[in-house]
């Protein structure tokens, strides 16, 4: 006798959701609320640059590895490594969109601190979106 699978095959016309579980479950009136794409990417996107490689289990090199540039000094070379290690990560790890450009500012007043912006486009709408974070160096 021949075992059926659960569940028929995905037709391969339909489009495939790229949207998985909510990062921080919290549940209203009894259900979870799933994320829109636009949010799901973000959050997605926070979870890279917050993540040490090491931490995820299975996926030993997922993470930005921010951590390794606290405590450097606010220099262009610092700014230039940061970037690097966003844009590396960002474009392994997310696959739903196209990084447009990764830029690293000083904050003005903040000696200790930068700017990280992202602008990038959704590969299924095409729509264009912009993500900053401030992360402290520390030194």
């Amino acid at each position: 006798m021949s075992a059926k699978p659960l569940l028929a095959p995905r037709p391969s016309h339909l489009p495939r959701l790229q949207l998985g579980w909510p990062l921080s479950p919290t549940p209203i009136a009894g259900s979870l609320l799933y994320p829109d794409l636009d949010r799901s990417i973000r959050d997605q996107i926070k979870v890279i640059l917050l993540t040490q490689p090491g931490e995820m289990l299975l996926q030993p090199s997922f993470g930005a590895g921010l951590e390794v540039m606290l405590h450097q000094p606010n220099t262009l070379g610092s700014r230039r490594r940061i970037r690097d290690l966003v844009q590396k990560s960002v474009d392994r790890w997310e696959r739903r969109i196209m990084l447009d450009a990764v830029d690293v500012w000083e904050i003005e007043g903040r000696p200790d601190a930068v700017r990280v912006e992202l602008a990038y486009r959704i590969k299924r709408t095409g729509t264009a979106h912009q993500f900053h974070f401030d992360f402290a160096l520390g030194s």
